[in-house]
């Protein structure tokens, strides 16, 4: 289903420049970033927990595994691409997904991950035409300093003057709730003009959410979830400007 969807998906790296356009037309404006395969590749992040877990139990294949064997977030996918065979991937699953659920959502390893490619630009052309930058992440609260960590070794806008970073107050908090909850501080920051997720649900709850606003899906990877993109939204695979 997700690979039918993905298919049907309209890609328009365009959108960039128009984006550009309304957020210098506009004093103002805002344009809300997501964080997790929107802006940051969490790639790196998971193939070092994968790798200190083959440490850990002595299994070589793990111990040498590298990002480019996350290809989506399925942990066992990417021990098999690491070279484990079948019975090896069913007898360590639970284990590793225990050991990756314990270090995932922890600033320490948030620090590992690596920028989309044209983001740090990007967020510097939309700086510079005056924008307002909005980060609105489904991280937590407790992951707030890595974050930002990561944002000062990348070059990112930091949280500053016109710069914010909205995360979940508490990890407990799904995503979607959190997104929802999070239009009216974003309301608050501004006239919205753009919005970027990979998530279908969250891009499709902004297109409701701010009707004027150009949102833009991130052909990344997501959830997983079987969602159709509302009508009319164009999707794109990184920020290089055309």
């Amino acid at each position: 289903m997700i690979a039918a969807l993905r298919s049907s998906l309209t890609v328009d790296p365009t959108v960039l420049r128009r984006v550009l356009a309304r957020v210098a037309a506009l004093p103002g404006a805002v344009a809300v970033f997501d964080l997790d395969s929107t802006l940051l590749d969490n790639r790196p992040r998971q193939a070092r927990i994968l790798r200190e877990f083959g440490a850990a139990h002595g299994i070589p294949a793990l111990a040498g595994a590298r990002t480019e064997h996350w290809v989506d977030w399925s942990i066992q996918r990417a021990m098999a691409n690491a070279g484990l065979g079948p019975d090896e991937v069913a007898r360590w699953t639970d284990e590793a997904k225990e050991f990756w659920r314990q270090r995932f959502f922890t600033s320490e390893y948030c620090r590992d991950d690596a920028p989309i490619a044209g983001a740090r630009d990007y967020l510097a052309a939309v700086a510079d035409a005056g924008g307002f930058i909005a980060y609105c992440t489904g991280r937590h609260e407790p992951m707030r300093g890595g974050t930002v960590e990561s944002f000062e070794r990348l070059s990112f806008p930091v949280p500053g003057a016109r710069v914010q970073l909205l995360m979940k107050p508490v990890f407990e908090l799904s995503d979607d709730d959190w997104k929802i909850e999070a239009y009216a501080r974003l309301e608050a920051l501004g006239p919205v003009v753009a919005a970027f997720d990979n998530e279908p649900t969250h891009i499709n709850g902004y297109r409701a959410g701010f009707p004027d606003a150009t949102v833009v899906h991130m052909a990344t990877d997501d959830s997983g979830r079987p969602v159709q993109l509302s009508d009319g939204i164009v999707s794109i695979k990184d920020f290089t400007l055309p």
